[in-house]
């Protein structure tokens, strides 16, 4: 709480002296002189002793009284302290009086021979807050652009006004400073509440700068235009003359006058304005007959076009934001709070340049249908511009005006098309842009999607700048590695992971059902799945990181019961587990981790994909031979280099492993990978080819239900690898109980929810011999 020191220090009469004012309010702190020649002000200063030197002062409320009554004075005032009298030789007096504090007058005890009234002093309190802080900075920045365009206010003005820290002070000179009207005035002077009255002063100036800058405009201007309008108007009716003496006149008013009219009415930037008014007036000497006259025009109807200043206000609110983004999607929690930051720092920066994002993750996860619903929670205007296959580069920068048929790039069209400077603009699938000889699209994108230049951006048809710093740009990706690295580094990259059983359960209830229910005629009193019935379709018929097959598959269940309905052979339906083989057939997937390694040689290994993780079974062999390495499945370099390092341990310790000596020199030895026309790179399935061969030739299984991931040095060490949340929730979806991870990826699962990773047993390690430990089955 903050209250005024001076205030405090003021002994309050509750009896004053009132002297009426005309055409004059003065506030507390202001030291102004006063004229005093009416009889009952004179008699007021006789009334007066040497110690009690405080009166009331109160404006009336027409200035053009002589003899005002009770009636025609405003009920507040200000108690004010008389510093200095001088007797004038017409018998008149001058005063030098000090503004002391607000009084709210409650009644007159007398007006003979003066007036008298009994007042209540006001006291002034208010909360310190970023609000008030911010108020009282503009109000002092806008105080010193008008002191640069008033001829009243002085430098000493602008010094006093800076120098005054305390908000209600403040706002108490700035009024008495500037030429307000004298109710405008008293408004400011009955107004207790501080931040009100801050808010109030701020509005008044900023009407009495736009008055200033344009009298300031007007007065520089006028002149001039007037003999430029003046000698435009004779040149205009000579041309006419000249062209209807050679049969050329067509009365452009009507379409010319237009575009002038137009351009007069559209704020745009001033480098703009002259570009457009320069190719209006070519087009007005340009007879409509020639090739170019619609080249011209097309250009200077798309200059009219484009929103210069029109722009949407954005909804600032977060909790509605955050209620709109949780209605539209689950989780995500990692995109919603980045979102909610952006706007929590809007409210506090109104200037603050649009984020340029890039949403990276597997397909189904709801990338582009979240740029929607982020544009709805900020009230903003959404387009999507699909860039997968786009190979030209002028589809981003556009044409030169040379060729037939130009047009602007997509962004600009795009923006044409929103009416609006300040839109959401989603570049999905900017992973698959390509590039031919017509040039690289993604370099043309690198000033698009930078912050500290984007704020000019020119498009090669308009050619002049247009500011992309107000738009906000979503782009949406599968993987980042296709992404070049200079565009990838000028976006913020927010990794979107694959869906849990779990999650996909709660997103098919909230989300895909009553969308494909209500897409099909079908309400849920007609059709019930029951959970169970979901959980089957998400790991018996879909195998995906997203859940864009999953709604595929609740469709084809509807699909069937909405066709039973037609045909009357079926009544409320409830969807089980047992009768979906009915409507999708025999299941797709099913868990055979257990059925492949029932056999020695056979590891369970988890592996990254672009579309989420997903298991991977590493299957050796060996017959006799003379030890050579065969390695099929389509394997990477790297992936082959993991296997040769892996039996070189192994041979290199086979003491230690109990293994006979020279073992592998009766014996050639086959790794294969499974899914054999899939590609499989990486060095983290390091672990798992040493753990089979081990298998192999100690002729003992690994457990069924663990998998593994991890590099294998020749050492024996077990060295950190990537994308181990995917990996864990694909182990999660294939019925594992236990993972064995890098002791150095320990801290990558404090990123996974804890309730998606329940029922999972980790266990870390540092070097292969552990591994051996956990993974073998004993006996």
């Amino acid at each position: 709480m903050s209250q005024h020191e001076d205030q405090e220090e003021i002994v309050l009469s509750e009896v004053l002296p009132i002297m009426p004012l005309r055409n004059t309010v003065v506030f507390p702190h202001q030291v102004v002189p006063l004229a005093v020649g009416r009889e009952k002000s004179l008699n007021l200063l006789k009334y007066l002793d040497e110690e009690n030197k405080i009166i009331g002062l109160v404006s009336q409320k027409d200035g053009s009284l002589e003899e005002p009554a009770e009636e025609d004075l405003y009920e507040w005032g200000t108690a004010a302290m008389i510093l200095k009298k001088f007797r004038m030789p017409d018998g008149s007096e001058q005063l030098i009086v000090q503004g002391m504090y607000r009084i709210k007058v409650l009644s007159y005890n007398k007006n003979e021979p003066h007036f008298e009234a009994t007042v209540l002093p006001v006291q002034e309190v208010f909360e310190e807050s970023v609000e008030v802080e911010a108020l009282v900075n503009n109000l002092k920045m806008l105080f010193q652009k008008i002191v640069d365009l008033s001829p009243y206010l002085t430098s000493e003005h602008r010094v006093m006004v800076l120098n005054t820290d305390d908000p209600s002070k403040l706002v108490d000179i700035i009024a008495s400073q500037i030429n307000f009207s004298v109710s405008e005035k008293q408004e400011i002077l009955e107004t207790a509440d501080v931040v009100k009255r801050l808010e109030k002063v701020h509005y008044l100036l900023n009407k009495e700068m736009q008055v200033l800058e344009l009298g300031s405009k007007i007065q520089s201007e006028v002149q001039g235009e007037l003999n430029k309008t003046q000698r435009q108007y004779y040149l205009r009716e000579q041309l006419k003359a000249i062209k209807k003496e050679l049969g050329e006149y067509e009365d452009e008013s009507t379409e010319i006058e237009d575009l002038r009219e137009r351009l007069a009415k559209i704020k745009m930037p001033k480098e703009v304005f002259k570009v457009a008014e320069k190719e209006l007036n070519r087009l007005a000497r340009m007879s409509p007959m020639a090739s170019e006259y619609t080249v011209s025009r097309t250009y200077i109807d798309w200059l009219l076009d484009m929103p210069w200043n029109k722009k949407t206000r954005d909804r600032l609110n977060v909790k509605a934001a955050e209620k709109i983004l949780d209605d539209d999607h689950y989780g995500l929690e990692k995109v919603k709070k980045r979102i909610l930051e952006y706007l929590a720092v809007r409210q506090l920066k109104s200037d603050m340049k649009g984020p340029i994002l890039c949403f990276v993750g597997p397909p189904g996860v709801g990338k582009t249908s979240l740029g929607r619903s982020i544009a709805r929670a900020l009230g903003r205007k959404f387009s999507r511009m699909s860039l997968g296959g786009v190979r030209d580069e002028a589809e981003i920068r556009g044409h030169r005006r040379t060729y037939v048929g130009a047009l602007p790039g997509r962004i600009i069209q795009e923006i044409k098309k929103l009416g609006s400077s300040n839109p959401l603009i989603m570049l999905d699938e900017i992973d698959k842009l390509g590039m031919d000889f017509r040039g690289d699209p993604s370099s043309a994108l690198l000033e698009v999607l930078d912050p500290e230049q984007n704020f000019s951006f020119t498009d090669h048809y308009l050619e002049v700048p247009f500011d992309l710093s107000k738009v906000m740009f979503i782009a949406t990706a599968n993987v980042q590695d296709t992404i070049p690295p200079p565009l990838r580094d000028r976006m913020e990259i927010i990794e979107i992971n694959g869906y849990t059983e779990e999650e996909k359960l709660r997103i098919a209830e909230r989300y895909l059902l009553p969308k494909q229910l209500e897409a099909h005629g079908l309400s849920q009193s007609t059709l019930h799945f029951s959970q169970k019935a979901i959980r089957k379709i998400i790991h018996s018929y879909t195998r995906e990181a997203g859940v864009r097959n999953l709604e595929r598959e609740l469709a084809t269940v509807i699909r069937g019961v909405a066709r039973e309905v037609v045909e009357g052979r079926t009544t409320p339906k409830n969807i089980t587990p047992a009768s979906l083989q009915r409507y999708l057939g025999p299941e797709r997937f099913f868990s055979e981790i257990a059925e492949r390694t029932s056999r020695p040689g056979v590891a369970t290994g988890l592996a990254w994909t672009p579309v989420g993780g997903d298991i991977l079974f590493i299957e050796t062999s060996k017959m006799a031979g003379k030890g050579s390495l065969s390695l099929t499945g389509k394997l990477g370099d790297v992936m082959k280099e993991s296997a040769s390092a892996a039996l070189s341990y192994l041979r290199s310790n086979s003491k230690a492993y109990d293994l006979e000596e020279g073992f592998y020199e009766k014996y050639d030895v086959h790794i294969h990978v499974p899914a054999g026309a899939i590609p499989k790179d990486g060095p983290s399935a390091g672990i798992t080819m040493f753990t089979a061969l081990y298998s192999l030739f100690t002729g003992k299984c690994v457990k069924d239900n663990l998998a593994m991931t991890g590099e294998i040095t020749l050492r024996g060490m077990v060295l950190p690898v990537g994308g181990i949340k995917e990996k864990v929730l694909a182990a999660k979806r294939a019925g594992i109980r236990q993972v064995i991870l890098p002791e150095k990826n320990r801290k990558d699962l404090e990123e996974i929810p804890k309730q998606n990773i329940k029922g999972l047993d980790f266990h870390f390690v540092n070097e292969v011999d552990e591994v051996i430990k956990l993974a073998i089955k004993s006996g």
